[in-house]
């Protein structure tokens, strides 16, 4: 196919750009400099970036520093990018200059062009969309922004969905008994609700970190400028900027307190991707448990049967994989996977300018995506729908020579120990050893060994 082309200029030189291209020199100087994985910067941080330049108009208005036409044009281009088109033209590579200039370049050219086009109205991607702004304070703003954004729309509706669907099966299986396991090895009795207490516990635990560092991803340095001075803004540029940014997102920003913080670090989105570390953790924890639960059906555990999704195997007929167990370890993987690149990004602050800015935006924002997604499945396909295989759960019980623990305090560790074993190698009922090796009738033993009881805590009362 053949591409025609345009001749544009900057203060490099002349450049071929494609002629249908809203971008213009500078951002395909980046196309040409970064051939490198060939994946451009999640279309949110995107939109995300497009909030920021219509807010900055706004602000810029309210200054009497852009005309009102200019204004007006600048955001009804913006608009169009908030709203997730022309995705096509924002094509550079995450990893680019680290201040993510180029990108800030790209968004201005593209606003430019497109507000001539929509609006028939001359704007400058410099003097007008870039007004009162750098890239050094527009780049930090907008991960800022898409973050708090994913943060409340997807993934904190996502995970409270998730303890929802956990407490509702709490509720379901609260009579059922089952072996608990310390080291994947037999131990005394729980009841499957508190085993999954524990899951529903884990995940509002990360609900609340996840709201107390949500706070400060709310201050942006937006108003910094180019080493976090203000230089060519307003003093007042950061706080109209924050209100009309808050109009429109619903969500309620404000300058930071320390613009030479929010330029040179990234510690608030380092804090907020180690709670999403965090909550990898814990995604993975309750997936493989889930998987342990589910193994078998004949030389697994057995004790659960996860809904049936899709063949499990291309050559053995008949078998079902824990699909949806998986695809979340693998999520919670690339979480950490992130961190560990953020928490390196994070470290590069130098001197007045962190310089590791696109990556840390693309792993950012990929970690709160799948994080919710895999919340979303996990919830909806995995724990809502499983059911409980009570026959296993109550023959492995009925087996299990852990029991002997509560007659610790009657006839002391040893005795307890040497029951335990008798059991074991002979595979008989820990109840009939007991009988044999104890003083014990069989009334009270059946009250001591009842595995109901010994999930209540404390010293057996009978």
């Amino acid at each position: 196919m053949t591409i025609n082309f345009k001749i544009e200029k900057d203060s490099m030189g002349e450049l071929k750009v494609p002629s249908n291209a809203l971008y213009g020199v500078q951002t395909q100087r980046a196309i040409n400099n970064f051939p490198i994985s060939h994946r451009p910067l999640p279309n949110k941080f995107i939109q995300a970036l497009a909030y920021v330049k219509f807010s900055c108009a706004s602000a810029n208005l309210k200054l009497n520093l852009l005309p009102a036409n200019k204004a007006k044009a600048i955001q009804t281009a913006a608009t169009e990018i908030m709203q997730g088109k022309y995705a096509e033209q924002f094509p550079i590579d995450i990893f680019q200059t680290g201040s993510g200039t180029s990108s800030n370049m790209n968004m201005n050219e593209v606003l430019a062009n497109l507000a001539k086009l929509l609006t028939n109205t001359d704007i400058h991607p410099n003097n007008d969309v870039n007004m009162s702004q750098s890239s050094n304070d527009v780049i930090p703003t907008a991960i800022h922004v898409c973050a708090a954004i994913e943060l409340k729309s997807n993934l904190l509706p996502a995970l409270h969905n998730l303890v929802s669907t956990l407490e509702q099966k709490e509720q379901r299986v609260a009579d059922i008994v089952k072996t608990g396991r310390t080291h994947l090895m037999d131990a005394t009795p729980i009841k499957l609700s508190q085993e999954i207490s524990a899951w529903r516990h884990l995940i509002q635990d990360n609900i609340n970190r996840l709201i107390d560092t949500q706070k400060r991803i709310l201050k942006l340095p937006q108003g910094g400028t180019a080493v976090g001075t203000g230089i060519n803004a307003d003093k007042e540029f950061s706080y109209l900027f924050c209100d009309n940014l808050s109009q429109i997102t619903s969500i309620s920003f404000e300058p930071m307190e320390n613009f030479f913080v929010g330029l040179s670090s990234q510690d608030t989105s380092l804090e907020l991707s180690g709670q999403l570390n965090v909550l990898a953790a814990s995604l993975m924890k309750i997936a493989n448990d889930l998987r342990w639960m589910n193994s078998g059906p004949l030389a697994g555990l057995a004790e659960i049967k996860l809904e049936p999704l899709q063949p499990g195997s291309s050559i053995m007929p008949g078998k079902v994989n824990p699909v949806i167990p998986e695809a979340v370890c693998m999520v919670a993987a690339q979480i950490m996977g992130n961190h560990s690149a953020i928490t390196i990004g994070a470290q590069s602050g130098n001197f007045q300018l962190n310089v590791m800015l696109p990556m840390i935006a693309n792993n950012l924002i990929q970690s709160i995506e799948i994080a919710t997604n895999a919340s979303i499945q996990l919830a909806e396909q995995a724990i809502k729908n499983f059911e409980v295989n009570s026959d296993k759960l109550q023959e492995t019980l009925a087996i299990n020579p852990i029991l002997v623990t509560a007659l610790n305090r009657i006839i002391g560790y040893e005795l307890g120990s040497k029951i335990a074993k008798k059991a074991y190698l002979t595979n008989i009922p820990i109840l009939e050893v007991a009988k044999e090796l104890t003083d014990l009738d069989e009334k009270t033993l059946k009250k001591y060994l009842n595995p109901s009881l010994l999930t209540q805590g404390g010293n057996p009362k009978v």
